[in-house]
């Protein structure tokens, strides 16, 4: 029955998220005699995965033969420093080849060596060249691919619809409810299983490589439905992010890059990964190069802009060109700067959250039934740190797990009704944003909270600016219940906004309580009052909602079979 002030639409799959992942599930779960509905909040195609460039980590051994997945396996449990759920990495090293190549069936066009093998590339603290790449555009490639596949099933695309809240009764979720951003029109979607794929969160800072897009929506849902979320502490800071002119400030500077053969120099024109990393160089863990960059800047050896310089003039223009097409361009129309003959100025930029919402290894379903999370919204793969080209391999093959076990899950659900009350309590948390008397503007106080995020927890932390930051936040909160805009929901991005820094603030304290708790500094989080990694905190920490209160627990990370155990070396102190 219709109801005058909402629409509903009955879904088996709902993926909240339109990237890599979100399209990788969506076209799984489909093919598995699922009906799938996706939704957006920015156009079809607009994706942030379209930001990773570099290429995807799988052990084909087409350009070194001597690489397989064990090899892939050890080097992202060192990256992650321990605390990856090695079930999920056995997973990602076993499976990324075949979804390599079930990518190229689907049409995708990879670079090729002189054999008409896939072209693979080096990438910091990868063992062996893995990268398979179509130049520096390779997240471009996978979205083309995935978004042709979804377009031509039979699987709903809506596009410019933003969810404000996911309805979950008795530790079971029934669906979400949104609005449509073009029409201000108010959608119940009642849905078998949620999947979110909605991305991380980098936008939480001010400088960061990640598209607008990228508020941690889908991570704050389900945290406020009770998942359970895991590392928070845990985002990664690229080390090359562009500096200079502002308006391009952090965008991405692939590895690839690096992985081609450019050198890090600083204003004095000193090769200082020698100094930091004298085996490994520019190609060492991307936390102990962004460190090492953060350090010359801090110390008075950086650009005038402050940055250090990225050169890989030397490799000749025909190289650069091919090679690095994207990074070519970037640089030309937005810097004015010939990367073929100049040097690039870079920085560490926000990039990537490896914290996320704790899922099964089996099935990546979270702790409320018939609720998934994928991608870089879920937690567990990449540990302390990511290892490059990951993402796009963990996108593609739990993309396809999630799917599977979605599908699987609504076949044996009933479908479940969300109550129209419940329907109009959501339209009145919406309309209470509009039109308040007196309103705190939610652009200022996004600006303040990113300010505070990347002065109090970046890349290097302590507790006293932890606390501080806490203090902030939960002051903040107290104002984001002022929090409002003119107008209705139709075309209303000062509403989006709205929603977004609730998310952010969200997030931004299970972040800070997770750094405060974490004493000890492993992989991406560096405490410079605990500067040495700890036996004690080999584990990770949980956070859980409790009424309006969080609560921080730990869990011990798995003991791995003995047959993986003795593929990765061990662990140092």
């Amino acid at each position: 029955m219709s109801n005058p002030d909402f629409t509903r639409i009955n879904t088996d799959v709902l993926i909240i998220g339109a990237g890599g992942a979100g399209l990788r599930a969506a076209v799984e779960a489909f093919d598995q005699g699922a009906s799938v509905t996706v939704v957006s909040k920015s156009l079809l195609g607009k994706a942030h995965t379209v930001m990773a460039e570099g290429g995807i980590a799988a052990a084909l051994g087409d350009v070194d033969p001597q690489d397989n997945w064990k090899v892939h396996f050890s080097d992202t449990i060192v990256e992650g420093v321990y605390i990856s759920d090695w079930r999920l990495v056995e997973k990602l090293a076993k499976e990324a080849p075949d979804r390599v190549f079930e990518l190229e069936k689907f049409g995708a066009l990879f670079d090729r060596t002189p054999e008409k093998k896939i072209m693979q590339r080096a990438f910091g603290a990868h063992t062996y060249r893995r990268l398979c790449h179509v130049g520096d555009k390779t997240g471009l490639e996978i979205i083309r691919t995935l978004e042709e596949q979804a377009l031509h099933r039979d699987i709903r695309i809506m596009d410019e619809v933003f969810i404000t809240t996911l309805i979950v009764e008795d530790k079971e979720v029934l669906g979400a409810v949104g609005f449509k951003l073009r029409t201000g029109e108010i959608v119940a979607f009642q849905a078998k299983t949620v999947i979110i794929a909605a991305g991380g969160c980098g936008r939480l800072y001010k400088v960061t490589s990640n598209s607008w897009e990228t508020t941690g929506d889908g991570i704050a849902l389900a945290f406020q439905a009770g998942a359970v979320m895991q590392d928070m502490e845990m985002i990664q800071f690229h080390p090359t992010g562009m500096v200079w002119p502002p308006g391009v400030k952090g965008l991405l500077v692939t590895e690839g890059v690096r992985g081609e053969g450019g050198i890090l120099l600083n204003a004095k024109g000193d090769r200082f990964m020698l100094t930091y990393s004298p085996k490994k160089k520019e190609l060492d863990a991307r936390d102990v190069v962004a460190r090492a960059i953060y350090h010359e800047i801090i110390e008075g050896r950086g650009t005038e802009h402050g940055g250090v310089y990225l050169d890989i003039s030397n490799k000749g223009e025909a190289f650069i060109k091919k090679k690095l097409p994207g990074m070519y361009m970037q640089f030309k129309e937005f810097a004015g700067v010939d990367i073929t003959k100049d040097k690039m100025e870079v920085a560490p930029t926000v990039h990537y959250y490896m914290g996320g919402i704790r899922v099964d290894p089996e099935t990546s379903q979270s702790n409320i039934d018939g609720l998934f999370a994928v991608g870089e919204a879920a937690a567990g793969v990449h540990g302390a740190n990511r290892l490059g080209g990951n993402s796009l391999a963990d996108l593609l093959v739990f993309g396809k797990q999630v799917g599977l076990a979605a599908a699987k899950y609504a076949k044996k659900s009933k479908e479940k009704k969300i109550s129209d009350k419940t329907v109009k309590d959501e339209i009145s948390r919406i309309n209470a944003f509009l039109n308040k008397q007196s309103p705190v503007n939610p652009y200022s106080l996004t600006d303040r909270l990113r300010e505070a995020m990347s002065k109090y927890a970046g890349i290097i932390r302590n507790e006293n600016d932890l606390l501080t930051l806490l203090k902030e936040i939960r002051e903040m909160k107290k104002q984001y219940r002022d929090v409002g805009v003119g107008g209705g929901i139709k075309y209303n991005p000062g509403l989006v906004q709205c929603f977004e820094l609730g998310s952010m603030l969200t997030i931004g304290e299970l972040l800070a309580m997770s750094a405060l708790e974490r004493k000890e500094s492993r992989g991406a989080h560096f405490r410079s009052d605990y500067p040495k990694k700890s036996k004690q905190w080999k584990k990770n920490i949980l956070c859980v909602k409790f009424g309006d209160k969080v609560r921080l627990a730990t869990s011990k990370v798995k003991e791995m079979p003995p047959e993986l155990k003795k593929l990765v070396p061990e662990e140092v102190y």
